[in-house]
């Protein structure tokens, strides 16, 4: 359902189902290309003669759909690819009555390097690094280098060597003097997600040799206006997503299927990137015109300084801590418990049944696996809850779930007995609560927040926003009495914040802090909100940050002396990932430290994880953390890491 095309099975061969994550890739692939396509075709309509070279151009059924709806009157498709592969979709095409007959009778066998020829469509089975032998067949296929010609390039040119594929940049601006090029191609290559796509490539032995000398959007674009090309624009996938397709259709697409992989479909789409390059074009051909603007945030993110990253020296125990979208918690001093997610245990990807608890002893920290008391499947191997400790042995589970179509998990006790300590962790029973009706709601939730927080001196449990089964993203709220958790009802006043999910909280002043989280249109939020604690109740504040706090989600966030730290997450800023952010919540000045990973002999990924803030070492510790990289494979952080944070923390 996300893309509507006859001729793919027919080229394509099987049909199988993937995940959600893959069919987005995809579908915002063929939709940019698709969109700069019918954009040359629609500009160009009214002169007499045009054509499209479609390089490297595979098994695409781009000229069939064309023809298909009648949208090539007056141009001729040229596609170019190996030529053991031409040779195979010019047999498949001569053997397909759907598709020979749209070509139209070819009259004969191709010829020499031309293995199919019909009076619209030719197919050209050349190597496209050898420029003079691509230019000798592309002459005697009837090539016009005197009228409109659009070069198509979709993941081709980074296959090739750069010196290659820039003199075929550059042959084709020479020679076309009314010219337009469309490229899809990677980008970044440096960040965590970056390094695991070129190791994805590199086994492949199909390394991305363009990342190195064009490492971003900006670069590639300098790239085509240093060949000969006169205009150029770029935009990354998350920016045409939401810039270039219609909302109505954005909308069509989110609901197609259960999806809950948000942090892998943005950082898949800031990765890939379109571009749009013409020359002598009257009037110029600016397919990426945004339809709508975004309020984006410019330029690259100013860093006040960086954090060192080392992992936990002379950790022991077992492996349990490769997982994501897990809850970490402290559950008594030099104690954090670790529940659920999905993660890796005796070398299997599987949803986490066990729990861990990391203990410190003798300054070194030991991770162990818990045994629980579970009478039966109530834990659920939960994703995306909340864990709440609210004595030394008992803490609260809300929420969370196992597949996005479930209705989410309800609520657990977790209990821990007097004699458990850091040096020797006993079992955990687990519980089932019995909620009242009015609270039921509160549970059957993921991707929320459950918050610690006072209410004339009682004490309660605030449980915010995150997304059920039915409702894409949430905007409500529930106060829990801790004592009984029965459902209490407290006024609130001020501006209610919008609906999202993956957002951080903390408990501060009694009161609850709320920043970033994915709102409604899947788009990153950037604001900050105190719910304070008034005579009669509570009230939203908005806490202004300086410069602008970077929209943002999947982090995780704690408070220390009077500043709200942010740790990781997503945003669609690619220059870089988020590291730590620093808010004075006095002055609201909000500082950004990249993350110093030098000393990791592997990619840290900082979303989908938990994180403990150690106060007296001015350290965080964090615990498991990454995801599914796309169709490049699964990256799991391999072990927990500690961020010092003593010279950031400097008191005031």
């Amino acid at each position: 359902g996300y893309i509507q095309d006859r001729f793919l099975r027919l080229l394509a061969g099987r049909r199988r189902r993937r995940a959600p994550l893959i069919h987005r890739g995809y579908y915002i692939r063929a939709r940019a290309v698709d969109h700069c396509v019918q954009d040359f075709l629609l500009k160009t309509q009214t002169l007499p003669r045009t054509q499209i070279l479609s390089l490297g151009a595979g098994f695409d059924s781009l000229y069939f759909r064309l023809k298909d709806m009648g949208l090539l009157h007056h141009t001729v498709v040229y596609e170019v690819d190996f030529p053991n592969v031409a040779c195979q979709k010019a047999t498949l095409i001569k053997r397909m009555k759907e598709l020979s007959a749209l070509v139209g009778d070819t009259g004969g066998e191709g010829l020499g390097a031309i293995t199919f020829s019909g009076e619209d469509y030719k197919l050209l089975g050349v190597d496209l690094s050898d420029l003079s032998e691509l230019e000798r067949t592309l002459e005697e296929a009837g090539l016009n280098h005197e009228i409109p010609t659009l070069f198509i390039a979709e993941v081709v040119l980074t296959y090739m060597e750069n010196t290659r594929s820039d003199a075929l940049l550059q042959w084709a601006a020479e020679h076309f003097p009314r010219a337009c090029f469309l490229m899809y191609e990677q980008v970044h290559p440096e960040d965590a997600f970056g390094r695991v796509m070129q190791q994805h490539f590199r086994q492949l032995s199909s390394a991305l040799h363009s990342l190195a000398q064009y490492p971003d959007c900006e670069a590639q674009r300098r790239r085509f206006l240093g060949k000969g090309w006169t205009e150029c624009s770029v935009m990354d996938m998350n920016e045409f997503f939401t810039c270039c397709i219609p909302e109505d259709e954005q909308q069509r697409v989110h609901t197609l299927e259960p999806f809950d992989e948000y942090e892998e479909w943005h950082l898949k789409c800031s990765h890939y990137f379109v571009l749009a390059a013409s020359k002598g074009m009257e009037p110029p051909w600016t397919p990426l015109l945004p339809s709508v603007t975004v309020p984006r945030h410019a330029g690259p993110v100013g860093m006040a300084g960086s954090v060192p990253a080392a992992v936990c020296a002379r950790l022991s125990g077992i492996p349990g801590l490769r997982r994501y979208g897990h809850c970490s918690v402290l559950i008594k001093p030099n104690m954090i418990l670790t529940t659920g997610g999905f993660g890796e245990e005796n070398g299997q990807h599987c949803r986490m049944r066990n729990f861990h608890v990391l203990s410190k002893h003798a300054g070194y920290w030991k991770a162990v696996c818990v045994t629980q008391n579970i009478p039966d499947k109530r834990w659920g191997e939960r994703l995306y809850h909340t864990v709440s400790c609210l004595s030394d042995t008992l803490a609260l589970v809300v929420g969370g779930r196992t597949s996005p179509l479930s209705t989410g998990l309800g609520m657990l006790w977790l209990k821990f007995p007097e004699t458990c300590n850091a040096s020797d962790p006993d079992d955990v029973a687990v519980e089932l609560v019995s909620l009242q009706p009015a609270a039921k709601a509160a549970a059957l939730r993921w991707r929320h927040s459950t918050t610690e927080m006072t209410f004339q001196g009682e004490q309660y449990l605030f449980v915010y926003g995150g997304r059920s089964a039915l409702e894409p993203v949430l905007g409500d709220w529930y106060f829990l009495h801790t004592p009984d958790l029965s459902y209490t009802a407290i006024p609130v006043e001020g501006p209610v914040p919008e609906s999202r999910h993956s957002h951080s909280a903390c408990s501060w002043e009694g009161g609850v802090l709320i920043a970033g989280g994915l709102g409604a249109a899947e788009q990153p939020l950037g604001s900050v909100f105190l719910l304070r604690e008034m005579e009669h109740g509570f009230q939203w504040q908005t806490i202004e940050t300086q410069p602008p706090l970077v929209p943002r989600y999947s982090h995780t966030a704690h408070v220390h002396e009077g500043r709200l730290l942010l740790v990781g997450g997503v945003w669609f800023h690619a220059s870089s990932v988020p590291g730590i952010t620093v808010i004075d919540l006095m002055t609201g000045l909000c500082l950004d430290y990249v993350i110093n990973v030098e000393h990791l002999e592997w990619p840290l990924m900082l979303h989908n994880h938990s994180s403990v803030f150690l106060p007296n070492e001015k350290e965080l510790l964090v615990i498991g953390g990454g995801g599914n990289c796309f169709s490049f494979g699964t990256h799991l952080n391999p072990e927990p890491v500690v961020l010092s944070l003593s010279s950031i923390l400097i008191s005031h």
